[in-house]
């Protein structure tokens, strides 16, 4: 038997006794998705967005009954253009699917990935201090060749395919390899342009020349350019909306046992304190919130 209709055979009068999120209710309930951190790879000692951790929550949240709308809390400098456009789509899809509007809350930042994401959405609002756009692409590594010389080591590379070692950072910058590679990123830039541009359609202002430079700008700003639909928060837009008596459903990841709590991520007997990946990954994701000032 169907979870409503259990619920529909209990006495009004007893549902006090059910946890909060299955009692029924007059009020109008929105789902709420928080999505904060850099988009791509996600490591212990680096939160962020992925596919595969954002779609069981999208689910959740779309599967909510009576839902009148769900509500997306983004915070994120950007990352994986890959990545970005699979969490946008699968927002699409619920959304059409289930015939719920979304609405997108900009807190710090929703630039590049983090904003192609807030497209998803019917509507964006952020606050005036938020940073918003970043509608570009950038790539960004270390030049070695020098360094591993003066120390005396040797780089040995052998591919089967020319290219296999582009932008190899132990080897001098190749002309051709820089050329392929802006080749690479202006065809994602145009995904990125043509994606906003169908999403927001005639609010963009056009008329600004560097909206799609990869600036970036304050959420006041924002409204006059058309990145987004106005100013204000989660609780104060969706009472507006909905009235003041909406009640709000975090949809939070699901624990992990106890077990894995208290290991962490690390196999037993691994007795390497930090891995120098996950380091890099650390300052990797300072540096995408450094790049906004933030």
């Amino acid at each position: 038997m169907a979870q409503t209709s259990l619920l529909s055979m209990l006495p009004a009068r007893l549902q006090f006794l059910l946890p909060a999120k299955y009692r029924t209710s007059s009020s109008p309930v929105v789902p709420v998705v928080r999505l904060s951190g850099p988009i791509g790879a996600v490591m212990p000692l680096r939160s962020g967005l992925a596919m595969s951790s954002v779609a069981p929550l999208l689910e959740r949240a779309f599967s909510v009954p009576g839902a009148k709308a769900v509500a997306l809390v983004i915070n994120s400098p950007g990352g994986s253009a890959a990545q970005s456009h699979l969490i946008f789509k699968r927002i699409r899809a619920f959304a059409e699917e289930k015939k719920i509007p979304v609405i997108a809350f900009v807190e710090d930042a929703a630039a590049s990935g983090g904003y192609m994401i807030a497209c998803a959405a019917d509507e964006i609002y952020a606050d005036p201090a938020s940073i918003v756009g970043s509608i570009g692409v950038v790539s960004a590594s270390f030049g070695f060749h020098e360094l591993i010389e003066r120390i005396g080591i040797e780089r040995r590379v052998h591919t089967a395919g020319k290219s296999k070692a582009m932008l190899d950072p132990f080897r001098p910058e190749n002309p051709d390899d820089v050329i392929r590679l802006k080749g690479l990123q202006l065809k994602i830039h145009d995904v990125f342009v043509d994606l906003v541009r169908s999403r927001r359609g005639e609010k963009l202002n056009d008329s600004y020349d560097d909206l799609f430079s990869g600036a970036f700008w304050v959420g006041a700003e924002a409204v006059d350019l058309g990145l987004v639909d106005g100013l204000g928060d989660i609780r104060s837009v969706l009472r507006q909306r909905f009235g003041d008596k909406v009640r709000f459903r975090m949809i939070e990841p699901a624990r992990r046992p106890l077990l894995a709590r208290l290991l962490g991520r690390r196999a037993v007997g691994d007795i390497s304190l930090f891995d120098p990946g996950e380091i890099v990954g650390a300052l990797e994701e300072r540096a995408a919130w450094a790049r906004l000032g933030l």
